[in-house]
């Protein structure tokens, strides 16, 4: 009895370790691939228009500054956030959500 208990106990320590360096690798490949994707996106931005990208870059930095405020302070009492806060609250938290990922996952990229 004690030996069946063992052997499944190694088998099951296995296939979880065997499942984790899967899920690192992938999140590895996924997180290399936003990266690329997203360099892309600046490099095609920037041959097609220099004033568009930086007009547009400054109104998403406006976009998330507005975001973060709302996210941090608290809402008038008895309302929750409405209209344009919720909007760039949530592009606030999607934003840096990604730049987390990206800190944690794309760092071993090797990228050029």
């Amino acid at each position: 009895m004690g030996v069946r208990k063992a052997v499944k106990g190694v088998g099951d320590f296995l296939v979880e370790t065997v499942g984790e360096a899967v899920a690192e690798v992938v999140l590895s490949v996924l997180a290399c691939v936003l990266l690329g994707l997203l360099a892309l996106i600046a490099h095609l931005a920037w041959s097609f228009s220099p004033r568009a990208t930086l007009v547009g870059a400054g109104v998403l930095s406006l976009m998330l500054a507005h975001g973060a405020r709302a996210a941090f302070r608290d809402p008038a009492k008895g309302r929750g956030r409405r209209g344009l806060a919720a909007v760039t609250s949530v592009g606030f938290v999607l934003t840096a959500a990604t730049a987390a990922f990206l800190a944690l996952y794309a760092t071993g990229c090797g990228c050029p």
